[in-house]
Formats: structure tokens, sequence, C-alpha cells
């Protein structure tokens, strides 16, 4: 499922209303951009890295970014040259991947490719050495002004991290990310039924790890800012 798809589940109208609203660049939207009339900036566009040279600064109401900042190199300077696209009392809403529910401690990630880095919430220890505090990066930015930073779970079970894939559970996993809508559904009720048997623990070398976000699951760190005058 794509990914502003799914985090719309948790966000309210009011949360759209009031920071979705007048010009919206969604940087990294791809074909799932988080409002329908929000100006997509991906990567046939340009370096979102270097995002200045296509865009001018101070332009946008809110900047959006769902998924690409993990994508970025340095992504200290990415988040700062993105942040100056927004105009003063506009806002910023970054969504990463949360370290410990979509890597399961593990990097390179094996769950996606073009990763960098990983994001933690308000930790100052971390397992990655790739690891950005969220919430640090974006109140160290000029005139920054945290209004929420949140972990988003929806859907995550707990009970599956440190856990691996059986031969039936691989499957299984396979057909809940089918695009066969009768198949995800038969994969579920047989997951419903026989859940315990799918999974063997991380100590094993067999089987893989399990991506939650293949499914309906939420995995993910979303921290909102406001640029004061």
């Amino acid at each position: 499922m794509k990914e502003s798809t799914k985090t719309a589940q948790v966000r309210s109208k009011d949360f759209f209303d009031k920071y979705f609203g007048g010009r919206v660049i969604d940087i990294g939207g791809g074909n799932d951009a988080v409002t329908s009339s929000a100006e997509v900036f991906d990567i046939e566009d340009g370096d979102a890295q270097e995002i200045l040279k296509y865009k001018d600064a101070e332009s946008y109401d809110c900047v959006n970014s769902s998924h690409c900042l993990e994508h970025m190199k340095n992504v200290p300077s990415a988040i700062e040259h993105w942040w100056e696209l927004v105009k003063p009392g506009g806002y910023m809403v970054v969504v990463v991947p949360h370290e410990d529910l979509f890597e399961q401690k593990i990097w390179p990630s094996v769950f996606a490719g073009g990763h960098h880095a990983t994001f933690r919430l308000n930790t100052k220890e971390s397992w990655s050495p790739v690891s950005y505090d969220l919430f640090e990066l974006i109140n160290n930015l000029d005139k920054s002004s945290i209004i929420s930073a949140e972990i988003q779970d929806l859907n995550y079970d707990y009970s599956l991290q440190g856990k691996r894939l059986t031969p039936i559970g691989r499957k299984i996993y396979k057909w809940r990310r089918s695009n066969n809508y009768l198949k995800r559904k038969i994969s579920e009720l047989i997951y419903d039924f026989f859940h315990d048997n799918f999974w063997i623990k991380s100590k094993r070398k067999s089987g893989n790890p399990i991506d939650q976000t293949t499914w309906n699951a939420l995995a993910q760190i979303q921290v909102v800012a406001k640029k004061t005058n």
C-alpha cells in the first residue's frame, strides 16, 4: 500500500485543513501525493538533496515529505534546504521510517534499497551507525517551532519483531502483498487461524525478516514544525 495513503488513516480532516492548505510541495511524493492539489517533486524533477536549485526559497505554505529523507546522502543538509522552501508562518511535515520498527536493528536495511540513514525520536542512544533523531534535526532548524512529534504504528504487530518467516509463512507473506484481492483475503483468513505457525526465532539462520509495512502497518515517525516569523 502507498505510504501517504496509509498515513492518511491516522490524520484527521482538521490536520489536512490546517497543514495542507495553500501552496504545498510533496518531496518524493511519486504517484501518491499527500493531497490531489500538492505539487510533487520527485527524482525525475531533480535532486531533492539540492532542491533550491529548482525551487525558490520561502515559496510554499507547506513542505511535505514522506519516506524520502532516508534516501538523502546528506540528511542535515537536505532538510535545511527543504526548510528554506517554507514561507514564514508555514509548515513542514516529515515522515520517515522508525529504525526500531522498520529496520529492526538490521543495517544496511534488508527491506528497502537506497537508504542512507535511519531515524529515531527523542532518543540519545541508537544501535544504528547512521542514525538521526528527527525531533532534534528539525528543532535545530532556524525559526523552527515543533508542533507535534509522534511514532505512528497503526496495525504494527510488536510480537513479530525479532522473528523470521517459515516456508509456509513466506507463501502467506507473498499472498498478503499481492495485488490480487482474493489472494489477500484468503491469506488474512489463514493468518488469523494459524498465526503462530508462520514464524521462527531470529536466532535461526533460515527464513526472511518480516516487513509489516508491505501489509497495512505503519512503522514510522512524523514531525510537524512551523516556521516562526
